[in-house]
């Protein structure tokens, strides 16, 4: 099932403190990196804001001017439109785009977002921060990201199966097992990736040089790797097993609420109740819904997959999306699209903690918001990296012929999560700074040491 998400709305909110006057992030939104490098004004772009909390991290810790400038932009930026036949034989034409944000650490890496409000700066806002979630969980991949402009819900299998198998072609020269390795995002599933790895293995010229590594995410039958669906949730729930007892909460019993009930949020759900955890509330896209006593995420996961989303549940009560808000819980995970807590949300949060299961998902405005309330926010480059790390295990497997067992892989997650997370406190505690500044840090050390060894060239 693909990641079901609750509609984006525009960002509102002006960058400014109290009063109106400009505070903090009005200041860090007016980098001079920006005017240096012509960056739209807008400061609810997404992509600048996430720049803006990389730019912050660098100034802290002496980032070379260089470093900066080179980081805050994409190295490539690809754009490709397409034609594929519908099945009423009438021809439409599509949007694709592959951006790629950095390699100084290994191939691009970075899944394919399949949604109807697919725009390139998200693209690169997403590329940028796989660049960063790469470098802090320590996998030797650098950024990336794709998509295609479409609503895969609106268009049969065999539409979308041309859709991906033309888009595929249009982009063959862009990527490759060593080069670029796509991976599965919103809107997108496993079976878009086998779709993905078949086209590209007839255009390739690598013969049996394992041409499906050109792509991870691929269902298991198809060199897919087990613990891929659920990586993302489960390094969600490590980050939480590892964070959660320095801010004072026992994940045994504690109360939790989740936004987006897609792959990541539908997995997080179930690990989490697993553990001992209780969900009382859960929103999406169709409706929210809540239950004191706790929803039988399983049941819910199931609920989803045959309906499409949360709306109709029938062992929870329906609730509106201020309820949904103000529900009060441990722990708050959202897991929909990017710029969903922004400061009316953040007002209304009940909660002890935010863990970012999606990326990007709290705006800086929104984000002052929870600081001021004093509720810890566990950043996405850290609690999202699940992903991308089992993904890299993935693309070792069908690199060597080998095939991992679950415990395996679980395992070696769980080493790149508790380290990651170990990096993040260690910057906390170093730059007396707050977690996401702290968690870009720890991204920037490494880069910055790879740079320090291989130069820019020439």
């Amino acid at each position: 099932m693909s990641q079901a998400t609750a509609t984006k709305k525009p960002v509102k909110t002006n960058a400014k403190g109290k009063g109106g006057a400009p505070g903090k992030g009005a200041e860090l939104l007016a980098h001079p990196i920006f005017d240096e490098l012509g960056f739209q004004t807008d400061p609810n772009n997404l992509y600048r804001q996430t720049v803006s909390c990389m730019l912050q991290a660098a100034d802290l810790m002496n980032l070379p001017h260089q470093l900066k400038i080179v980081l805050a932009q994409p190295k490539n930026e690809i754009m490709v439109n397409f034609p594929v036949r519908m099945d009423d034989g009438e021809f439409r034409l599509f949007k694709g785009y592959r951006v790629q944000h950095n390699n100084a650490l290994g191939p691009y890496k970075g899944g394919l977002r399949f949604h109807h409000d697919v725009h390139l700066d998200d693209v690169k806002s997403l590329a940028f921060l796989m660049t960063m979630k790469c470098s802090l969980v320590g996998v030797p991949f650098g950024g990336g990201k794709g998509g295609i402009k479409v609503d895969p819900y609106k268009h049969s299998k065999g539409e979308m199966e041309r859709i991906v198998r033309r888009f595929t072609t249009a982009i063959a020269h862009q990527i490759g097992p060593d080069y670029d390795i796509p991976a599965p995002d919103v809107g997108s599933n496993a079976q878009h990736m086998a779709w993905i790895a078949d086209t590209y293995s007839f255009l390739s010229e690598v013969g049996g040089h394992q041409p499906e590594a050109v792509i991870t995410g691929k269902p298991v039958e198809f060199g897919g790797s087990l613990g891929r669906e659920k990586a993302t949730g489960q390094g969600v729930v490590d980050t939480l097993t590892e964070m959660l007892p320095e801010i004072g909460v026992d994940m045994k019993g504690c109360k939790v609420s989740i936004l987006g009930y897609g792959n990541v949020g539908s997995w997080t759900g179930r690990i989490l109740q697993d553990r001992g955890a209780k969900i009382i509330a859960v929103m999406d896209h169709t409706g929210g819904i809540a239950n004191d006593n706790g929803i039988d995420a399983h049941s819910l996961a199931l609920h989803c997959s045959k309906l499409g989303g949360v709306g109709g549940y029938k062992n929870a009560d329906k609730i509106d999306k201020d309820e949904f808000y103000q529900t009060r819980v441990d722990v708050f995970v959202p897991c929909a699209l990017e710029q969903m807590i922004q400061e009316p949300e953040a007002r209304m949060l009940n909660c002890k903690v935010v863990a970012e299961g999606a990326n990007a998902p709290t705006t800086p405005a929104g984000e002052r918001v929870l600081e001021s309330r004093g509720i810890e926010v566990l950043p996405a480059i850290l609690c999202n990296a699940g992903g991308v790390t089992v993904s890299y295990f993935e693309w070792v497997q069908n690199k060597t012929c080998q095939s991992w067992d679950l415990d395996q892989v679980d395992a070696q997650l769980n080493k790149h999560m508790v380290r990651a997370a170990a990096k993040v406190r260690e910057a906390r505690k170093k730059y007396k700074c707050g977690l996401r500044t702290a968690a870009y840090i720890g991204a920037l050390e490494r880069l910055r040491a790879a740079y320090e060894l291989r130069g820019i060239f020439p």
